[in-house]
């Protein structure tokens, strides 16, 4: 009489392939949680590209700009081409961006090129000179907006300066002096306005915590070396750039930027399930740090310019 073998203990076919073994339950991924996981990775990502951009890209891109507007304005000083009102020699408006004076405060080791402009994307470079105001030496009110905390923090000790510090502002005019008279927070009465022939500076920054700014503080200095000839001040400026404004115009290169953050993410995912791990950590990880970087540089044009 035959014995027929248990199951499990019959022979197996040669000529079939062995199931490939299941992964442990350890190991599977949720379908519910992939998504969520991964968006909450990316926001992570973002969000520590933008305190990075903020703090220390922010400062090496603040002395790169440092540098190269130094150099330009260097150059047309020597060439006496350099901007001394709102038109330039062709008679169209100075470019906002454009290096338009030196700044230098002894008392707190300040020395900065102002730029033209005071958009939030203008003092990423440093400070700015208003473009409704004259020009730093001329008669008048000039004023110099800079920011408190981030790219560079070019004005962080100005609430350290005191009545009677010497300031002192190169412009296409020459030297200009001043001498402090004064701080002033919100709800300090302003000073009377400087006569026929008089020019004053006002410095501007954000008062508050780090990198929450809630005011303005405002140093008033009286011009006392002569007063230099300029044309009319005036013209207006954009919202963009008034004190503690953001630019609303940054949105779109923001919405562009996540644009390419999508596709490189639906790429590298692609890349993942044809390659590998490694092969797509080495192709996407220099792509999207680049995306982040400028997403988050492009996103920080929409905070407080003073900042």
């Amino acid at each position: 009489m035959a014995v027929l073998s248990p199951p499990h203990e019959a022979a197996e076919d040669p000529g079939k392939a062995p199931p490939p073994p299941r992964p442990p339950a350890g190991h599977r991924t949720d379908p519910r949680f992939a998504v969520p996981g991964a968006a909450l990775t990316l926001l992570a990502v973002l969000l520590l590209g933008f305190v990075v951009n903020l703090t220390v890209l922010g400062h090496v891109e603040h002395a790169r700009a440092q540098q190269n507007g130094y150099a330009t304005l260097r150059a047309e000083l020597a060439l006496g081409t350099a901007p001394v009102g709102r038109l330039d020699d062709n008679g169209k408006p100075v470019p906002t961006g454009d290096p338009v004076a030196i700044l230098h405060i002894g008392r707190i080791g300040l020395r900065e090129v102002v730029f033209q402009g005071t958009s939030s994307g203008v003092l990423t470079s440093g400070p700015g000179h208003r473009r409704d105001t004259p020009l730093p030496g001329q008669p008048g009110t000039s004023i110099v907006m800079g920011r408190q905390w981030g790219y560079g923090s070019p004005f962080n000790h100005l609430h350290e300066l005191r009545a009677g510090d010497r300031i002192t502002v190169t412009t296409g005019q020459g030297q200009q002096q001043y001498r402090v008279t004064g701080l002033r927070r919100a709800g300090d009465p302003a000073p009377v306005q400087p006569g026929a022939g008089q020019g004053r500076l006002v410095l501007m920054t954000a008062t508050g915590g780090l990198y929450t700014p809630h005011g303005v503080l405002r140093v008033d200095a009286e011009l006392v070396s002569a007063a230099q000839p300029g044309p009319p001040a005036g013209g207006g400026i954009d919202a963009a750039e008034q004190p503690l404004a953001g630019d609303q115009s940054a949105w779109l290169p923001v919405l562009l930027w996540l644009q390419a953050l999508l596709v490189v993410t639906i790429a590298a995912t692609w890349i993942y399930r044809r390659w590998g791990r490694w092969q797509t950590w080495i192709c996407g990880l220099p792509v999207l740090t680049a995306i982040v970087v400028g997403l988050s540089g492009a996103a920080t044009e929409l905070l407080p310019n003073l900042l």
